[in-house]
């Protein structure tokens, strides 16, 4: 059983800044990818932030020099911190990982997500 735990939403005003954390647990053999993707109101779920188990990353233009995510391998876990949040960052925020069990094979897994709210 494998399980992604996210942390660290909350409500602040626009321009302030959060840090989400994103805990894989469980019978982790090897963790490839991981990533955020968020889903605001009324909207599909998009993709904010991706890092390679190498530390390669990838941004949507939207968060681009104001989010920087991050993994610690030792602890299986997944960051982002949010900078100079905006109205529209407004989103359920999700953690997404490939994660490989013993004798499972790989699978991609998902949190349950963390709230994040931006008022202007």
């Amino acid at each position: 059983q494998v399980q992604l735990v996210e942390s660290g939403g909350g409500l602040v005003q626009a321009g302030e800044s959060l840090r989400l954390s994103c805990a894989a647990s469980g019978s982790i053999a090897s963790i490839s990818g991981m990533g955020w993707y968020r889903r605001a109101p009324g909207k599909q779920r998009e993709l904010v932030a991706t890092i390679t188990s190498g530390a390669s990353t990838n941004y949507a233009d939207s968060v681009k020099g104001r989010f920087t995510v991050s993994r610690d391998n030792a602890k299986n876990t997944v960051y982002l911190q949010m900078n100079s949040l905006k109205p529209e960052d407004t989103a359920v925020y999700s953690c997404n990982a490939g994660i490989s069990s013993p004798g499972r094979g790989w699978s991609q897994y998902w949190g349950q997500g963390t709230q994040v709210t931006v008022s202007s």
